[in-house]
């Protein structure tokens, strides 16, 4: 297990980068804990992969040091690195067996035979592939060899850090959820420390100590799911966290107050002189349908998904979603919106602004 500490790190493919938007991996500073597990939430190209692969030795970064428990480990090659990797896609040797698959990390490394033995049952109960032990790899489906793979990973109990590239994306369903758990059930019994890449919000949420969401080749948050729900640091997190993500709203703000095309919407904290773009962030569960007080808004549809449902309406001219509570009855006088003032977030430039207590 190891403290991974990303020291003025940045990369970008181009030989001879000009400015920050040659960065496939723009610059950050972070320092992640030792034994915590992270996920790199964002959406393709954004430079999850880059990051990650620069953490596990297969890239080297255009500037800046990776260094693990303080050693500069930046021009170390994989094997110096002691890590577990796993591919978004199956990585297994066909022409051995299952179990002879799941014993090579270990066997590689001259570990006991009773240990190998004990620990390949461990796993292979943890991937539920015990019966498939003495089935040779060739003739397994996609998604069997993937649980090979990840069982590789999670084999050898004495890594600095396993890191796992979409690991999940070949994997039925209802499997997603139990290698998930399962996952989680290893970072408790021992500690790994653990980075798992995925644009899938719910694989993040559910599988993170801390999630590290990135936008453009950029890291914008790093937070708890809670922080990312409740105080979206940009609006891509808002944006991106959440089902439907966040309300973004342009408006005027003065004080404590949002100006939306005329109208006012209270704020809880009061804001000075923001230049550039402006813009109010409501999640839809902080909104509320009434038929006497706020702002006038157009229901379009309702969508019932059981535990509530999802008003699509327009706002001025703007797209927007409310929740309403299981049971919460809709009735057609209902023409008006409320938001929460405590969770009403405001962004500069996409930059959540913090204001004063009003």
């Amino acid at each position: 297990m190891a403290k991974i500490t990303l020291d003025n790190l940045a990369h970008s493919y181009l030989p001879n980068p000009k400015g920050e938007e040659d960065f496939a991996l723009k610059e950050l500073n972070h320092e992640w804990t030792d034994g915590e597990a992270y996920a790199l939430l964002g959406s393709s190209g954004c430079g999850k992969t880059t990051l990650l692969n620069i953490i596990s030795g297969l890239l080297k970064p255009s500037q800046g040091r990776v260094l693990f428990d303080d050693r500069d480990v930046t021009s170390a090659p994989t094997a110096e690195r002691n890590i577990a990797q796993v591919f978004q896609f199956p990585v297994v040797y066909d022409t051995m067996s299952v179990r002879q698959n799941l014993a090579f990390p270990l066997k590689n490394r001259g570990a006991d035979a009773a240990y190998v033995a004990e620990r390949v049952q461990t796993v292979a109960r943890m991937i539920d592939m015990e019966a498939e032990l003495d089935r040779k790899a060739r003739g397994l489906t996609a998604d069997a060899k993937q649980k090979i793979s990840l069982g590789r990973g999670m084999v050898r109990e004495d890594v600095n850090a396993l890191l796992f590239d979409e690991p999940l994306t070949v994997i039925d369903p209802h499997m997603k959820w139990e290698l998930r758990t399962q996952l989680k059930s290893l970072h408790r019994q021992f500690g790994h420390t653990m980075i798992y890449v995925t644009h899938d919000q719910t694989e993040a949420l559910t599988f993170a100590d801390k999630v590290v969401v990135m936008f453009d080749g950029r890291v914008v948050q790093i937070g708890t799911p809670e922080e990312l729900f409740e105080t979206p640091e940009h609006t891509f997190v808002g944006y991106f966290i959440g089902s439907p993500g966040m309300n973004i709203i342009p408006a005027r703000i003065e004080g404590n107050r949002a100006h939306v095309n005329g109208s006012l919407i209270q704020l809880a904290r009061a804001y000075g002189k923001l230049d550039g773009e402006v813009v109010i962030g409501v999640r839809p569960e902080y909104a509320k349908l009434s038929d006497k007080d706020g702002l006038p808004v157009r229901i379009r549809r309702v969508e019932d998904v059981g535990r509530h449902k999802i008003v699509r309406a327009e706002f001025f001219g703007n797209d927007i979603n409310i929740i309403a509570k299981e049971g919460e009855a809709i009735g057609s006088e209902m023409t008006r919106v409320t938001f929460d003032p405590a969770r009403v977030n405001v962004y500069a430039n996409d930059w959540r602004v913090t204001g004063e207590a009003a």
